[in-house]
């Protein structure tokens, strides 16, 4: 497979903008430091309107001296450019009732995530453009890093081009938010989607896993739970590894370790057999992710994830991975340190 395409400042045209109404909907993490950037980078305060329900978010907006719209169809109606910035689970309804009827036929609509791109689950006139604009990164971390004149990794499509300038439009607006600094890179919702999914129902499950097993089995070896969470996650350790392989490289960052550590983690490492934990992976991969299952089942109860107490399934879920065995020590070493924490 050839390599991606990468976008830098000067592939993108900032003058694409120019007199355009920029609507970022949602002024949490992303929306806040997606505006803040775009208005430093020269886009007119008054060409730029937060639309946001009457709450701390709207404050925050206000407080940084932004233009704030609680109506969202007024919004969309002045939208030349609008950045769903709200939640997945609630993108379809807000957007499908209250912005898509809206909306100008030439507008361009800005999604930092591929998922209900993907899942065709947003209503698009065939004449609007639809990009994907999405830093790699929180969005404290887009804000902090563009006062410092540094760029971030940053995932930059088109993924319907109704006016036939969607491509030039999606990268003045990475350039806007400082994403081209670093370089933008050329993907799609289809491989953003797969990837992030895939993280979070393949590979983040299979660590959780490790860690929970690993740490029953040094339990049972006589390992005391202070000396275990400390030992596996609480010294940060795990934290700096993974700085170090984003600085170093993958398998580089293990030159920062021991000998006796490099050692084994290499030789333990290729004399596992993952052909198991490959196919593990591909049926999530390709019979939960990208045939569709997963997005039908999560919309099934997407409206109870708004309910307290146990008829929230993501509060159930808590209970019974608080309820491991890892879950239980931590609890009761953090009690215990809780004055040194």
């Amino acid at each position: 497979m050839p390599s991606a395409k990468i976008y830098y400042d000067a592939d993108a045209n900032l003058d694409v903008l120019k007199d355009k109404t920029i609507v970022f909907l949602g002024f949490g993490n992303q929306g806040a430091a997606q505006a803040q950037n775009l208005r430093d980078t020269g886009i007119p305060n008054d060409k730029i309107i937060i639309a946001n329900r009457p709450d701390h978010y709207a404050e925050d907006a206000k407080s940084k001296g932004f233009n704030v719209e609680h109506d969202f169809a007024k919004a969309a109606k002045a939208a030349d450019v609008i950045f769903l910035l709200i939640p997945d689970q609630v993108q379809p309804r807000v957007f499908n009732n209250e912005i898509a009827p809206n909306l100008k036929d030439n507008a361009t609509i800005v999604v930092a995530s591929g998922y209900n791109v993907f899942y065709k689950l947003l209503n698009f006139k065939p004449s609007q453009d639809v990009v994907m604009v999405a830093p790699r990164m929180i969005g404290s971390s887009v804000r902090s890093l563009y006062t410092k004149g540094k760029g971030f990794p940053c995932f930059v499509s088109v993924e319907q081009d109704g006016t036939g300038k969607a491509l030039e439009t999606a990268l003045a607006l990475s350039r806007a938010i400082g994403a081209t600094k670093a370089g933008a890179i050329a993907s799609s919702a289809r491989e953003e989607t797969a990837m992030d999914l895939f993280a979070e129902q393949a590979l983040w499950p299979n660590i959780i896993m490790l860690f929970r097993e690993a740490f029953s089995v040094l339990k049972e070896a006589g390992c005391s739970d202070e000396a275990l969470c400390y030992e596996m996650w609480m010294s940060k350790e795990p934290a700096e590894i993974f700085e170090r392989a984003a600085e170093d490289g993958f398998i580089q960052q293990l030159k920062h370790h021991s000998t006796v550590s490099q050692y084994g983690q290499l030789s333990g490492a290729l004399a596992l057999d993952g052909t198991a934990t490959r196919e593990h992976f591909k049926n999530i991969l390709y019979n939960q992710v990208l045939n569709g299952k997963f997005c039908q089942e999560f919309s099934k109860i997407e409206d109870d994830l708004e309910k307290e107490g146990d008829a929230n399934p993501l509060n159930v879920l808590y209970q019974k991975s608080e309820a491991s065995e890892l879950g239980q020590a931590e609890k009761r070493v953090r009690a215990r340190l809780a004055g040194l924490l």
